[in-house]
């Protein structure tokens, strides 16, 4: 299959070791990203999951795929149907099961395949805290994120938690892949900042593909 994304043109840069930026590379098909996610929301809605704490989380989530991430009193972890309807989650669009794949070969993770794809949403003041991603069964596989819409300041730290996080501006277009020695770094988004964007209006939206099951 002919490559959709901006492999060629992207700039690679190396944030740690196992954990790459590849600048613009989703930034060709941005728009045919949003029109699938537009499907899927038809019948997966974004929604404000709460923490098994109580604590309502700033950022609305969906997910497509084989399995969700959820999160509610009962803890965090994957489901393979959307706790709001009962159904399966919407199935993972070609588009997006490439990208993720493509993107991690860049990064050097040839061989990825996703299963799930959390879909955030990040309205001007909201944020995610710093936080590993563990509730997936293969810490082998890399975590493939993509950004877009209005930028954000993405806080990528070490395994510890008081380990200092590096902050780096990400822009529409962008994905960052991590994994290997980095796979359970800390990350998380600071609060997103208010504009206007051609493609997504007044917010952010990102993709994180995983290998949950």
């Amino acid at each position: 299959m002919d490559s959709l994304f901006g492999e060629a043109a992207a700039s690679r840069e190396r944030i740690a070791e196992g954990a790459v930026l590849l600048r613009g590379f989703a930034h060709d098909v941005s728009q045919r990203l949003m029109d699938e996610l537009a499907k899927i929301v038809e019948t997966a809605t974004f929604r404000h999951m709460v923490t098994p704490g109580g604590y309502r989380m700033s950022v609305a989530m969906t997910n497509c795929g084989q399995a969700g991430w959820v999160s509610d009193a009962q803890g965090y972890r994957y489901d393979a149907s959307d706790p709001v309807t009962g159904m399966a989650w919407p199935a993972m669009p070609p588009a997006f099961c490439q990208l993720a794949e493509e993107a991690a070969r860049a990064a050097a993770y040839p061989g990825f395949e996703a299963d799930a794809c959390l879909i955030n949403r990040y309205e001007p003041g909201a944020r995610l805290s710093l936080h590993q991603d563990r509730n997936e069964r293969d810490y082998t596989a890399p975590i493939v994120s993509v950004s877009l819409g209005l930028p954000a300041v993405f806080l990528f730290g070490g395994v510890r938690r008081k380990d200092r996080p590096r902050r780096m501006r990400l822009e529409s277009g962008d994905v960052v892949v991590w994994g290997g020695a980095t796979r359970l770094a800390y990350h998380g988004i600071a609060a997103l900042k208010d504009g206007e964007h051609p493609l997504t209006g007044r917010c952010r939206i990102n993709l994180t593909f995983r290998k949950a099951l």
